[in-house]
């Protein structure tokens, strides 16, 4: 960004012209200036420092090496920079420089994310800074560079703070630094925080994983996820647990889909089964993301493997009919009609099992309900596929 774009931070601006500094100096009284306008000043006779008027016992000028790295940093970040970091920037180095040492203790490294957990969290615009003075891939590397087999309660604690701080730099959409994760040694140790970790910390685990999915720049790395038996069982094992673990493994699930190629592996290692199970037993707010995985199991039977394994699951079909009509909302409701219009179409077990599970009465509730008039379209649909379809000879997948 130009700088005459910029209101320039009151820090940045020369005592002596009011303008950007250039080559900030410093003299003995502390003061910065620009060493042209300093120079100009001394030139002229002047034997004080302007801004304090003392008299300068030994006019040398040292070059202000921190001011100059900000204020680099302030024109490549523009309007986004916090200049409250600008009182904290030897506090931010002395931070990264305990992260970075080979010679801390884990225990003082924990004590240091706490302190910098905190920072993340006063300013948005100050993430920035952090994120131009390298936290980000320092933090990855802490992460997943090197992870014992066997994670110790301090070792968990470490990983909880660590992955605190990424997400809220992440949340800037630097996602391409997450590409280290196609190192095997890497995603090794992402599956062992996910094996071993609490579930806070497979919660912040399945973030990533939506971020690696939702970039152009992560797209190799979404395939290699997708390709991990390991990963996708441990996922899906993730939605039978309860409270926020579960829509956890949701949302990752459902971001991973955005690949064709990772949808085969996800049937393949039980997501279906896994999403049928989380919709059949979703009560109140405990499941509130029931429409997500109705989405994504519409999504998924795109693919034969997927009908078949609906089709045999013994819930399959009741699962989709309890989505068709909720009392709370309506929300999936579409996708539910669409997903038995597509089971339903070509298996004459899954129409006879969807009427006798009760299926028309549900329908019939919906088109009742101040749903939207596409829904209800879909529904009839439905209804009128069901009534002609009755009577036919059994069609097999």
């Amino acid at each position: 960004m130009k700088e005459a774009e910029m209101t320039v931070p009151h820090l940045f601006m020369c005592p002596i012209s009011l303008d950007l500094i250039k080559d900030p100096v410093t003299l003995c009284t502390g003061q910065t200036y620009d060493r042209s306008s300093i120079e100009k000043w001394l030139a002229a006779g002047n034997l004080t420092c302007p801004v304090t008027m003392q008299k300068l016992q030994d006019p040398s000028m040292i070059p202000n090496n921190t001011l100059r790295h900000l204020i680099d940093q302030w024109l490549q970040i523009g309007p986004q920079f916090d200049p409250f970091y600008l009182s904290k920037n030897d506090y931010l180095a002395s931070l990264k420089k305990i992260l970075e040492s080979g010679e801390a203790s884990l225990e003082s490294k924990s004590q240091t994310l706490q302190k910098l957990q905190a920072l993340t969290e006063e300013s948005h615009s100050g993430n920035s800074c952090l994120l131009q003075l390298g936290f980000l891939p320092l933090l990855l590397e802490l992460l997943f560079g090197k992870v014992e087999s066997k994670l110790s309660e301090e070792c968990v604690k470490f990983a909880g703070q660590a992955l605190s701080c990424v997400l809220r730099l992440l949340s800037h959409g630097e996602y391409e630094c997450l590409n280290m994760l196609k190192e095997e040694s890497k995603l090794q140790s992402f599956q062992i925080l996910f094996d071993q970790g609490t579930s806070k910390i497979k919660g912040s685990l399945c973030q990533i994983i939506e971020a690696i999915s939702s970039s152009s720049e992560t797209r190799e790395l979404c395939a290699k996820l997708g390709k991990n038996s390991r990963l996708l069982k441990g996922l899906i094992h993730l939605v039978h647990q309860t409270y926020g673990a579960s829509d956890s493994g949701i949302e990752a699930i459902s971001a991973l889909c955005c690949l064709e190629s990772n949808r085969e592996n996800l049937v393949q290692e039980g997501g279906i089964n896994g999403l049928l199970t989380y919709i059949y037993d979703a009560q109140g707010h405990e499941r509130n993301l029931a429409p997500l995985a109705m989405a994504t199991i519409e999504l998924l039977l795109g693919l034969e493997s997927a009908k078949e394994a609906l089709i045999n699951n013994p819930n399959g079909i009741k699962a989709l009919i309890k989505m068709v009509f909720r009392v709370s909302d309506h929300q999936g409701s579409e996708s539910a009609i669409r997903s038995l219009m597509i089971i339903c179409t070509d298996s004459f077990q899954a129409r006879e099992e969807a009427i006798g599970a009760g299926v028309l009465t549900q329908l019939l509730l919906l088109l009742q309900s101040q749903c939207s008039g596409r829904t209800k379209t879909k529904a009839r649909t439905l209804l009128k596929l069901l009534g002609s379809k009755w009577d036919e000879e059994p069609k097999h997948l």
